[in-house]
């Protein structure tokens, strides 16, 4: 058989086995060429057989794993992962208390997040996803009147509003207060990070923090360490009304990894609620025209998000790969 007929037929029963399996996806007429390379990925809550075969069938290059345990048990889910041919990129390790007022709770978050970075070596991840604070119970501005001004040097706030900030005083202080204990603590972690080759990636989620790209890539970049990086949501960002593709552009080479999902404003634009990918106010066009300008090559796109069907999630960020 010639080459040309081996390759056409291996060609066509790709196609049929992906026709059966309903993964037969077209590019989008619009589609537009890029140099960077995204992976597919999902969150779950196992690394094991049940939970990625079903993934692997829809297209998905690889997971993020929800949960930590021991570095051993890793290491073995990991060779079931690599059997399948897919990678567990990064552990979402969530939410620490490195603000708390309670000595215990820090010393609990910072072994707890020492331990992530144990379960991501096991699974031969390279980040862990890092919330390492939040502020609550102080008054605060409405997403849509932050004007926020900060020390470059110390990171800390000078003001969030315009005019007066005497409301906004407490918020101030205890955000400032959490700057520097999530500082602290983060470069405690550091040695343990290089030593493991896993970044810690600094998730700004919902937790009242950083709510300005510039002030967030400033928190990020004042570890001038490679093993601190920003571990970005695009989804968590929409709520504040800068669009999303300039987050990425001010973080530029900081990003080391993007969670995926969408968020749809209300008329008013002050108020909304998530929604599926590409049912929302993203601009994903824009934001997959970002990443590409930032060289965010090799990168993983995992969605945070579920109520879809698998296949349909992934033509759904086969699109937003192609720029559609």
């Amino acid at each position: 058989m010639l080459a040309s007929s081996r390759l056409s037929r291996r060609r066509f029963l790709a196609a049929s086995s992906a026709a059966t399996l309903g993964l037969a996806f077209d590019q989008p007429a619009n589609a537009k060429e890029f140099k960077t390379k995204l992976y597919r990925a999902k969150i779950v809550q196992k690394a094991d057989e049940e939970t990625l075969r079903p993934l692997k069938e829809a297209g998905f290059d690889g997971v993020e794993v929800s949960g930590i345990i021991p570095e051993d048990e890793a290491k073995k889910a990991r060779e079931v992962v690599e059997k399948l041919g897919m990678r567990v990129h990064s552990v979402l390790r969530g939410w620490a208390e490195f603000n708390s007022d309670d000595p215990a709770k820090v010393a609990a978050s910072f072994e707890h997040t020492e331990a992530a970075l144990r379960t991501a070596h096991g699974f031969g991840a390279d980040t862990i996803l890092l919330v390492p604070c939040r502020v609550t119970l102080v008054k605060m501005p409405d997403p849509w009147d932050f004007d926020v001004e900060f020390d470059e040097k110390t990171n800390h706030l000078t003001r969030v509003v315009k005019g007066d900030n005497t409301p906004f005083q407490a918020y101030i202080n205890a955000h400032n207060k959490a700057i520097d204990g999530s500082r602290e603590q983060v470069k405690k972690l550091i040695p343990l990070a290089e030593k493991l080759g896993v970044v810690i990636g600094l998730e700004n989620v919902w937790n009242n923090l950083w709510v300005r790209p510039d002030h967030y890539q400033n928190f990020v970049a004042s570890f001038n360490n490679p093993w601190v990086k920003s571990y970005l949501d695009v989804g968590n960002h929409v709520k504040y009304l800068i669009p999303m593709e300039d987050w990425i552009r001010k973080l530029g080479p900081l990003v080391a990894k993007i969670h995926i999902k969408d968020y749809a404003l209300a008329p008013d634009k002050h108020s909304g609620k998530f929604v599926h990918l590409r049912d929302g106010a993203m601009n994903w066009p824009a934001v997959r025209q970002a990443l590409e300008d930032i060289g965010y090559n090799n990168g993983w796109l995992t969605i945070e998000d579920g109520g879809l069907p698998l296949p349909e999630f992934r033509q759904r960020l086969d699109t937003i790969i192609a720029g559609a």
